[in-house]
């Protein structure tokens, strides 16, 4: 049985990330919310995805891999936190996109391109092609000789849940020394990854906290299947029980608007509130709508007032720059 705390990891995050408190955005919502600062994870203008890759690129060094591949959007920061510890660790590193080239470079494509990565483009916005023609790159590179490590969009995998298992360990810790108990946590859900990792989280540590996922690029059908599927593999891998009722994942997909990093006036709002009242900076592809989310279910009294909510925040503050709004 692999134990969790031993897992093989490359230092890139600072850690513990702070649990603000944001008492002027409280007051105007009626809730009691604190922000899980993984904005401020420190490495490559920091995001949660610093957590998932300090597993990620242990197990490619392991593996002796010389070229890390992954795939997203242009403005994905996965992508460009996975192209920054590549180059950390002097690997090389290719980014296949879903789509075609935009017209303009900014954003986390620009840091991307500033990294030296590899891009390359799918012309296509099916997903699944996409992960297909990841495949393909790292075939190609296999027939060259190299040693490409794959990491899957968003970096959702076993070991990108186990990253926050200990995440929600950290949540728990900090909750604990501050004597509160919240009523939710919401998170933003793209790929999965982080809200299945929060889920196991809670069962590995039992705690009985609903952790709410704001979905910023999948239908909540599809979403339901991959965080089933992770957190049942995460179970699997540790050999340790993790339960999951259906009932326990929670998706909205109601404040997606027309799809994947197009910004919707809730979720630009959402970030100018946030902004003016706390003075942390949302972004207009992950935590803008997934806050959107957060004010509306307060404001319509499906979160009940009085309660206290965690928002974990998940970083994305170059896209700001990309999608002006």
């Amino acid at each position: 049985m692999p134990k969790l705390e031993s897992l093989a990891r490359y230092p890139l995050a600072t850690l513990p990330t702070p649990l603000d408190p944001a008492p002027r955005l409280s007051q105007e919502l009626g809730v009691r919310v604190l922000i899980k600062r993984d904005d401020l994870t420190g490495f490559a203008l920091g995001g949660n995805k610093a957590r998932k890759l300090e597993f990620l690129v242990a197990d490619a060094l392991a593996q002796g891999a010389d070229t890390l591949v992954t795939g997203g959007g242009t403005q994905s920061n996965h992508a460009r936190m996975t192209a920054a510890a590549a180059r950390k660790l002097g690997l090389d590193v290719t980014i296949v996109f879903f789509g075609a080239p935009p017209a303009t470079v900014n954003g986390n494509l620009l840091l991307d391109q500033l990294l030296g990565a590899e891009l390359v483009y799918a012309n296509t916005d099916d997903k699944l092609e996409t992960d297909r023609v990841v495949q393909r790159v790292a075939d190609d590179l296999r027939a060259r000789g190299r040693k490409p490590y794959v990491i899957p969009v968003g970096g959702s995998t076993v070991l990108g849940c186990c990253s926050y298992i200990l995440a929600v360990g950290e949540l728990l810790a900090q909750l604990e020394a501050q004597s509160v108990k919240p009523d939710y946590v919401f998170v933003a859900t793209g790929s999965c990854g982080t809200q299945s990792g929060i889920l196991a989280g809670m069962k590995y540590y039992q705690a009985a906290i609903p952790v709410h996922g704001i979905t910023v690029s999948r239908a909540k059908s599809e979403g339901v299947e991959r965080i089933t599927r992770l957190v049942k593999s995460t179970a699997e891998f540790l050999k340790c029980p993790m339960p999951l009722d259906p009932d326990e994942i929670i998706i909205n997909d109601g404040y997606l608007g027309p799809g994947y990093a197009i910004p919707t006036a809730a979720g630009n709002a959402a970030i100018r509130m946030v902004a003016r009242l706390e003075g942390i900076f949302l972004d207009p592809v992950y935590t803008g709508k997934t806050m959107a989310g957060m004010i509306d279910l307060a404001r319509r009294g499906e979160i009940k007032r009085g309660a206290t909510v965690v928002f974990w925040h998940t970083g994305g503050v170059p896209a700001i720059f990309a999608i002006a709004g």
